[in-house]
């Protein structure tokens, strides 16, 4: 199974600082993401960017991770993100991974504990 991991920074690329909360960030995100029918997680961090010219500039990053997605399909999110955004770039990193799911269920046993 694959894994796309789409890195996107909130500062604007022109101005350096991030312009709104990142709330409304989130929300742009997630109807993106929806858009294109695509399961997903996220997490909000801080971290670095070094941008084409050198400046180095410190923000907030939403990673969003995509568990084998269609052929195309995190390309177009992060052009979206891209554009929406107004970032110079957006970072995609793909690796194989082995994921699945474990399923526990809580049963009440009462009626066997009082035998």
């Amino acid at each position: 199974m694959q894994e796309i991991t789409i890195s996107v920074g909130l500062n604007d690329a022109v101005t350096k600082r991030q312009k709104f909360q990142t709330e409304m960030y989130v929300d742009i995100m997630k109807h993106v993401c929806k858009s294109y029918h695509v399961p997903f997680s996220f997490i909000v961090s801080d971290g670095g960017y070094f941008h084409e010219n050198g400046d180095y500039t410190q923000e907030k990053t939403l990673v969003i991770c995509l568990l084998d997605p269609e052929t195309g399909i995190a390309d177009a999110i992060a052009r979206d993100l891209c554009f929406y955004f107004h970032q110079e770039s957006v970072l995609l990193t793909e690796s194989k991974v082995r994921a699945y799911f474990i399923k526990e269920e809580m049963t009440n046993n009462t009626d066997q504990d009082a035998k």
